[in-house]
């Protein structure tokens, strides 16, 4: 298997996280997933997901084949920048995955992360 490689100027999404967005804007019924920042949880920080039926004012725009874009706000972008999104099944558990390079430490559960200065 091959490492990932970061690219700091866009976030990417694996194949399997692909089909699982696709299929979520549709149950939606929306047009983009919108990937933001939280501070909160037992690290810093926290993912926080929401769809999006338009365009939103002040983000950066990120599209995946002719279905799927992927949104995140300017001021959460410095946290974000060069992630890659994952869909990953462990057992019966299945949930979409952050692979961020800014990430210093995740606490244990792995809902949080900090960054580094």
């Amino acid at each position: 298997m091959q490492a990932h490689q970061y690219d700091p100027e866009s976030i990417s999404i694996t194949p399997a996280a692909l089909r699982h967005v696709r299929r979520q804007l549709r149950q939606e019924g929306a047009e983009a997933l919108v990937l933001a920042v939280t501070e909160s949880g037992c690290n810093g920080y926290m993912y926080e997901l929401a769809f999006a039926d338009a365009e939103l004012p002040d983000t950066r725009s990120f599209r995946f084949g002719a279905d799927v874009r992927v949104e995140v706000a300017e001021d959460h972008w410095p946290l974000v920048r060069g992630t890659e999104i994952d869909y990953v099944v462990e057992g019966l558990n299945s949930a979409l995955k952050f692979n961020n390079p800014n990430a210093d430490a995740m606490c244990g559960c792995g809902e949080s992360f900090s960054i580094r200065d």
